[in-house]
């Protein structure tokens, strides 16, 4: 019987079966051997041991799509990024850090920005400003209000999304929108450090509809990306694209280079500074890595 990884503690595997029940199930040995572990998101063959007490075993391991290492997750179609618009103020490095990231393994992504009742309007129109040209999907959302989230149900529908982005910016109260069965533990923003508490422990699938399930991820605060080669990094940064042929040398990293096509999209207003700087940031880590 075929079925779904949507869930792992403690060395045990919870798999969403073809038959439409859930198993408690243990890996086969012969994984920990071949150094093969099951990840949430897997597609996997289970052997049933007891019918009543909905136990098995993973007998297989089938082919990925993809996997992330974090979160440790595979046969992802989509990532939902979600930082809030004010309350905590957004962290657009690390926002642009977690784009590279899912860039780099060609997942697409959404971005979402909550809490726009809170916000500004000059706030939000910035938001849009710097991700609109991007070429990724910018949707403004307020949970506590119940705007956008519609759209945010129909672009999750039949496909496998993660769900991420730092604590405290209303994930879990979205999962409790979108699938109220979760009955997910929602967090209080600490007004002292306007951070949130890590109200999500584990990495955990949902089955909300018809081939249709979102993986809520423990909040994250920082993404290291030095490991990537320095000349590759404009590649994942998708606006850079159209300009790039225009650049007067090839191989041109857009940093240190005088007549730079990329340099005065920039300047022109057609990439936002915002961007390009985090661009520049990232270039110089990466090197600096490199160099050592």
């Amino acid at each position: 019987m075929k079925g779904k990884i949507i869930k792992g503690i403690g060395g045990f595997y919870y798999v969403h079966a073809e038959d439409g029940c859930q198993y408690e199930c243990k890996a086969k040995g012969k994984f920990r051997k071949d150094k093969k572990k099951p990840l949430v998101g897997d597609m996997v063959e289970i052997q049933c041991l007891d019918e009543k007490e909905k136990l098995g075993t993973i007998q297989e391991l089938l082919p990925r799509k993809n996997s992330l290492i974090r979160p440790a997750v595979a046969n992802v179609d989509q990532a939902l990024v979600v930082f809030a618009a004010t309350s905590p103020e957004p962290n657009l490095n690390l926002l642009d850090r977690f784009l590279v990231t899912m860039e780099s393994q060609q997942i697409p992504v959404i971005i979402c920005f909550n809490k726009t009742d809170l916000a500004s309007e000059k706030d939000v129109l910035r938001l849009k400003q710097i991700y609109e040209p991007t070429g990724y999907e910018v949707h403004l959302i307020s949970v506590e209000e119940k705007k956008g989230l519609e759209t945010i149900q129909s672009i999750i529908e039949e496909k496998t999304t993660v769900l991420a982005g730092p604590s405290g910016v209303g994930k879990s109260s979205l999962v409790n929108w979108l699938h109220p069965d979760a009955n997910m533990e929602t967090g209080q923003i600490s007004k002292k450090i306007q951070r949130g508490r890590h109200t999500t422990r584990h990495s955990e699938f949902f089955s909300i509809g018809k081939n249709t399930y979102l993986l809520d991820t423990p909040g994250f605060s920082s993404v290291f990306i030095d490991h990537y080669e320095p000349e590759k990094l404009k590649e994942y940064f998708p606006e850079f694209s159209k300009y790039e042929q225009e650049c007067k040398f090839i191989g041109c990293v857009h940093v240190g280079e005088t007549v730079c096509a990329v340099k005065q999209a920039v300047k022109d207003g057609l990439i936002h500074s915002s961007r390009y700087e985090n661009y520049v940031l990232f270039y110089q880590e990466c090197k600096q890595r490199k160099r050592y």
